[in-house]
């Protein structure tokens, strides 16, 4: 098969750009990178992270936020894309180390260094799990502990999905308690919502939730004592001491420096007054040692504010290049696989049949096991989820055009005296290119909506406001993500109509007059 040397050149291209993308991985080797789950404080103790080191480090520390649940962001931190990220003891025992007797730090860092990695810089507070209901209801049944929930098995459980598939959280608890409730799984930060509207009863809750007082909930006493302490540290990659020891240093001041309430302050700000967490993280470090209730209490940024705001430019250009590329390298790689295969029967009917497969894998799955596989996170894995899930709509919509020319213009070609790849070039894939343009269509609109999960690991693109307005639960953030992105899907749409159009009227053009003889 012959292949139009544009498409060779573009491979050669993609190629060196993936080389040049491993190179620059290298020579990142001198820069802090910092992780954060996908909640509040998570950002927030990032930010205090990087801000900390930077003064002390040759390059700005890259800040990866909201790479998900432990399970993301804790294989990121193993897999060496990133160096370090608040954590908590509770999770770090049951959740990483998968229960085994470490109850110190000693003992975490025995169990954790043949991972290579370690535990240190203890922040000064405990944000623990609890369950929590609205206080009136609390008042009414008398609900004062968690032994008296088990009580009322008629109250609706609304729980993160996290918690309820964790070593530490649903499983075990409802065993020791004895809970009868078959709980609905909720974005942590939607969860709040819901109790309030009261399409829930319960909710999980981090003890230092700043909406718990300002939705007016009850916290459920752990009477039979099922949650360890969940002490906020500092889980990171050995070498990195040595690798960056002024940094190092540096982070060692914010040894104990948190305390309840001032986490509880900086969430509060985050979540209640929409103050982007690089700006707490900011001031409570040029205000260490004073009441962190003492911030100003800054205007609430309106939502013209947050759609227009300065990263929208940023985030569109990182979502189209993820676009682009991912459908870029889908075509150069499935438009030959579909032509190669297009013959043969049986094989064309296991390939497309792998290539649904790829379409049922759970978008943050495959996500999570290209991380591990790669030992990256950010663009890269984002890049190749993104061109796996675009081969589907391309393939098969090349397969089918090629199914469609005509069988008298295919032996029209070869009584004319054509070889197999001049058919292909000058009869087939011109006749199957309107039917081809579709799946790749398809492809783009695909690519487009799911690149906003590309922000789960670290990549950007506008699902970076969709995975922060979650986690704030901040309806008008969530809004300025998901516009932009559907501004973008009409926007394909309309340049993909316009491109058929001209096909069309390009085919109804009248072939031009012969010259005389």
């Amino acid at each position: 098969m012959h292949l139009p040397r544009s498409l060779w050149r573009a491979a050669l291209l993609f190629a060196l750009a993936w080389l040049a993308a491993s190179g620059a991985a290298r020579a990142a080797d001198e820069t802090l990178r910092v992780g954060s789950k996908r909640f509040t404080e998570s950002y927030i103790l990032a930010e205090l992270l990087a801000q900390t080191a930077a003064p002390h480090t040759a390059s700005p520390p890259v800040v990866r936020q909201g790479l998900g649940n432990t399970a993301i962001v804790y294989e990121a931190l193993r897999s060496g894309a990133i160096d370090m990220y608040a954590e908590y003891t509770g999770t770090i025992a049951l959740e990483i180390l998968k229960g085994s007797p470490a109850n110190t730090r000693e003992a975490m860092n025995a169990a954790l260094a043949p991972m290579g990695l370690g535990v240190a810089i203890p922040l000064g507070f405990n944000d623990g799990y609890a369950l929590a209901v609205r206080a009136p209801d609390a008042e009414r049944l008398g609900l004062r502990t968690l032994s008296d929930l088990a009580k009322h098995p008629e109250l609706k459980l609304g729980l993160s999905n996290e918690f309820i598939g964790r070593a530490d959280g649903w499983k075990g608890l409802a065993d020791r308690y004895g809970f009868t409730q078959v709980p609905t799984g909720l974005d942590h930060g939607l969860a709040y919502d819901a109790v309030a509207a009261k399409q829930i009863d319960v909710i999980d809750i981090y003890t230092t939730d700043a909406k718990i007082d300002h939705l007016g909930l009850r916290v459920l006493e752990d009477d039979k004592k099922y949650f360890p302490r969940y002490d906020a540290v500092v889980l990171y990659k050995l070498d990195l001491p040595t690798r960056l020891p002024k940094a190092w240093a540096a982070l060692q001041t914010l040894e104990g420096k948190v305390d309840e309430h001032a986490m509880i302050a900086m969430n509060a700000r985050a979540e209640l007054q929409s103050v982007p967490f690089d700006v707490i993280a900011r001031d409570f470090l040029a205000n260490t040692g004073k009441d962190a209730k003492a911030q100003p209490q800054e205007a609430r940024r309106g939502f013209m504010a947050k759609l227009f705001g300065p990263d929208l430019w940023k985030l569109a250009r990182q979502h189209l290049v993820l676009v682009a590329l991912s459908v870029g390298i889908a075509i150069l790689i499935g438009v030959p696989i579909a032509i190669l295969v297009f013959p043969h029967v049986r094989l064309r009917a296991v390939v497309l049949g792998l290539a649904s497969l790829l379409q049922t894998v759970p978008s943050l799955a495959l996500l999570a096991v290209l991380i591990s596989m790669l030992g990256a996170i950010g663009a890269l894995p984002a890049l190749i989820a993104l061109t796996l899930y675009s081969l589907l709509p391309i393939m098969r919509n090349t397969v089918t055009g090629l199914a469609e020319v005509p069988n008298g213009l295919r032996l029209a070609g070869t009584a004319l005296g054509m070889t197999p790849p001049q058919s292909l070039q000058l009869v087939l894939l011109p006749l199957a290119l309107p039917t081809l343009l579709a799946g790749v269509r398809t492809a783009t609109a695909i690519a487009i909506g799911t690149a906003t999960i590309a922000a789960f690991i670290g990549a950007g693109g506008f699902g970076e406001r969709i995975v922060t307005g979650l986690a704030l639960n901040d309806r008008e953030l969530l809004v300025a993500g998901a516009l932009p992105a559907a501004a973008l899907a009409l926007l394909s749409e309309g340049i993909f109509e316009l491109v058929e159009y001209l096909m069309r009227r390009r085919r109804r053009a009248p072939p031009s007059s012969l010259p005389p003889a």
